[in-house]
């Protein structure tokens, strides 16, 4: 099978204006994920799929491949899907333009957990939580067998009789078989994907099954000032950081 992976990333952004572009450690975010995911080696092929022309510019610096994409999407999910009906594959795998410390290791691991579950259509990974009372935490649950039950912003599950009850949250690695994506980025929004505002609900609602992989580590989304400075102090001591780095510097 043809392994293709796609990073969404639209310039604007109502927390972090600009940021797909923000530096970090001399490098735009972008291009971090950029130069983590080529590095997976279950990927055959790597684009990011923009609707701006200087993200496009700068990805292209660094040797990066994009295509340009509508500027009307309102998902991350959507925008891989109109890219990735340019490009002959099998499974597309939506690697979230603000996970700057994704970890190449943990792509192939979803990867692969899909590959060999043949009633999977789609699968993400999830890693613990800590984080209360944060809305821009995707929280979820899972089912015995790994199935993701629910997302949500608000705490899941509730710490209302057990305190500090444990958590997962969303790490957005997400592999879909391409057939799945193009039929799923066609369906009209759910009502629970508009409350909690994460189109994965989208695919729960119609009945269908998310894959959940757990990985213990502390990559976090860049959200906010607050997760920006997180994960440039994390990317100081990041041994994959220094690889790539050291790549661009020779």
């Amino acid at each position: 099978m043809k392994i293709v992976g796609i990073i969404p990333s639209r310039f604007n952004s109502s927390r972090l204006p600009g940021k797909p572009l923000i530096d970090i450690l001399g490098l735009p975010m972008i291009v971090h994920v950029y130069l983590r995911c080529i590095m997976a080696k279950t990927l055959d092929d790597v684009y990011v799929a923009t609707d701006s022309k200087e993200i496009a510019s700068v990805v292209s610096s660094y040797g990066g491949k994009y295509i340009m994409t509508s500027n009307s999407h309102e998902t991350g999910t959507d925008r891989i899907a109109e890219a990735a009906e340019s490009i002959d594959c099998d499974i597309v795998v939506n690697i979230q333009g603000d996970e700057a410390l994704v970890d190449p290791q943990h792509i192939d691991l979803v990867v692969n957990t899909m590959c060999k579950d043949k009633d999977s259509n789609v699968a993400m990974l999830v890693t613990p939580c800590n984080h209360y009372n944060s809305p821009t935490h995707m929280k979820t649950v899972v089912d015995e067998n790994m199935n993701i039950m629910y997302f949500s912003r608000s705490d899941i599950p509730s710490s209302l009789r057990t305190e500090n009850a444990p958590m997962l949250k969303g790490y957005h690695v997400v592999p879909f078989k391409k057939d799945f994506l193009l039929e799923y980025s066609g369906w009209q929004h759910g009502r629970l994907e508009d409350i909690e505002y994460c189109e994965y609900l989208r695919i729960l609602e119609k009945g269908f099954k998310i894959k959940s992989v757990f990985v213990d580590c502390d990559a976090v989304s860049v959200d906010d000032k607050e997760t920006l400075e997180y994960v440039r102090e994390k990317m100081e001591l990041d041994s994959i950081f220094k690889i790539y780095s050291n790549k661009i510097k020779n």
